[in-house]
């Protein structure tokens, strides 16, 4: 109980205001360095070490397996649970691999950091309507198409429970259509952190597990139905008993 107090004073008084600054000097940067330099490298490293030095300033240990199974000179779609906001952090910071993210289009709200998302080429899901939807996976068309990969959320929202909720097809169509491997990623520890409906940090230690590469059998719905299911039991094979099976979020 002691810690747990010291570690919150210290969130506000230490941890907050230096990530605050860090944030708003990543996006300036971020910013800049894509109007100005190449967006493939100002929109990929300033962002990643703004994550690493937020878990170092908040104290948060990371450990990374899996490295080994993938390739630099290939191009994935990389599918993760979504545990809570630090997932972000933590596959930003420690996935080590170049790549643009698609994530939900209310992001592009958030001072500095919406603008520098923009600019670094990240891909807004517009679910406005079946045009939006369309132009959004044409989108991650153009992207996948350039040799630069891909990392989707594909339950499409934050955990209520830690544990997975059903997982959307549009990061397994998107496989299928340009026949990329798919490379699923387990997320631990960011739920105990900051679960969704929670307001201060707890310390926590987080888990990032690289799974093999899932390379595409065949093209086509039965193949997306493949990509889909095999992803989501490796996924759910990395997580304790405890966050295992299926929980719908209401949010879905």
């Amino acid at each position: 109980m002691v810690m747990k107090c010291l570690y919150i004073i210290y969130q506000l008084i230490v941890a907050f205001p230096i990530c605050l600054v860090l944030t708003i000097l990543t996006a300036i940067v971020t910013i800049v360095g894509c109007r100005f330099g190449n967006g493939n490298f100002w929109g990929y490293y300033p962002g990643k070490l703004w994550s690493q030095l937020m878990c170092y300033v908040l104290l948060l240990p990371v450990k990374v397996s899996g490295h080994e199974n993938i390739d630099r000179n290939q191009s994935y779609v990389f599918v993760a649970n979504h545990q809570g906001s630090f997932d972000i952090f933590l596959i930003y910071g420690f996935l080590d691999r170049n790549f643009k993210w698609m994530m939900k289009k209310s992001l592009r709200k958030i001072p500095f950091v919406g603008k520098a998302c923009e600019s670094a080429g990240f891909i807004f899901v517009d679910k406005s309507g079946p045009r939006k939807v369309h132009e959004t996976i044409e989108r991650a068309f153009h992207v996948l198409q350039d040799g630069t990969s891909l990392v989707v959320f594909p339950e499409g929202a934050r955990s209520f429970t830690g544990h997975m909720g059903f997982f959307r097809k549009g990061a397994f169509q998107l496989a299928d259509e340009l026949q990329l491997p798919v490379v699923p990623l387990t997320i631990h520890g960011s739920f105990q952190i900051l679960p969704r409906t929670g307001k201060l940090l707890s310390w926590h230690p987080m888990k990032l597990t690289i799974h093999k590469p899932i390379f595409p059998k065949c093209k086509g719905m039965d193949n997306i139905k493949e990509l889909m299911n095999e992803s989501y039991k490796t996924i759910e094979s990395g997580l304790p008993d405890e966050y295992k099976g299926k929980v719908d979020n209401p949010d879905q």
